[in-house]
């Protein structure tokens, strides 16, 4: 068992990712965005960022709403997106896009090896890992990686006006560095907190029906975040990502 005081922290945080995810689902269904897969990206990484997500959307997120972009057309003026958010901003913003898919990744593959082990089975648990956490995070990063390629996808093609294939292919050579890179972050975060803190601090590792588990997946993300932000720095910098 873990102490109170842990689980205590745990559903905080958790509480705390979702009351602002909440916050942002509303928000951005009054005021969608201009570029619509960031209607389901700012509330997806705001579970993982709480208050951090919150703040660079309501300071910046709100200047890519189609209102926005509406009026500036109307005033032959540059949407305000493109005018007033500094380069460190739209490198977040392009490293959350690509955290949102792996977000929603990691989520469907924990779940699914959770009610359905032998999925583990599958990736390698008990005939390639010992540990059935290695398995799973095979499982993790195809989902991960597939469902990025699918978040740029939709980002990408209306930008760019691309067909359905150069869309995937621009995709995956937009975004491929950087869910490889964000997933680094996570699995190394998540190694940390799993085997080296609470292993040792407890005699366990934390199940995936426990908020613990899921308050360390709150951190391995932000870890994630941390990896893929200079990979999404240089890939905007080459023209091989688009700003978002």
């Amino acid at each position: 068992m873990f102490p109170d005081w842990l689980h205590t922290i745990a559903w905080s945080a958790l509480l705390l990712g979702g009351a602002c995810a909440l916050f942002i689902a509303i928000d951005v269904s009054r005021h969608p965005q201009h570029m619509a897969v960031m209607n389901i990206v700012w509330p997806v990484t705001a579970l993982f960022g709480t208050i951090f997500v919150l703040w660079i959307y309501l300071r910046y997120g709100r200047l890519a709403t189609r209102e926005a972009f509406d009026s500036a057309n109307r005033n032959h003026q540059q949407p305000p997106s493109k005018r007033l958010i500094p380069f460190p901003l739209i490198v977040a913003k392009g490293a959350l896009h690509c955290g949102a898919g792996c977000s929603i990744g990691d989520l469907v593959a924990e779940s699914l090896a959770f009610f359905f082990p032998i999925v583990a089975t599958w990736f390698g648990w008990h005939w390639l890992f010992a540990e059935k956490t290695f398995a799973v995070w095979v499982l993790d990063f195809i989902f991960a990686f597939a469902l990025g390629i699918v978040f740029q996808y939709f980002a990408i093609v209306p930008m760019r006006k691309l067909s359905p294939g150069g869309g995937i292919l621009a995709a995956v050579k937009a975004d491929s560095l950087s869910l490889a890179s964000w997933q680094v972050g996570m699995y190394g975060v998540m190694a940390i907190m799993q085997f080296a803190v609470l292993r040792p601090a407890f005699g366990k590792i934390a199940p995936v029906d426990s908020p613990e588990f899921w308050l360390a997946m709150q951190l391995a993300m932000m870890g994630g975040f941390a990896t893929a932000y200079p990979v999404n720095w240089w890939l905007i910098r080459a023209g091989l990502k688009e700003k978002m």
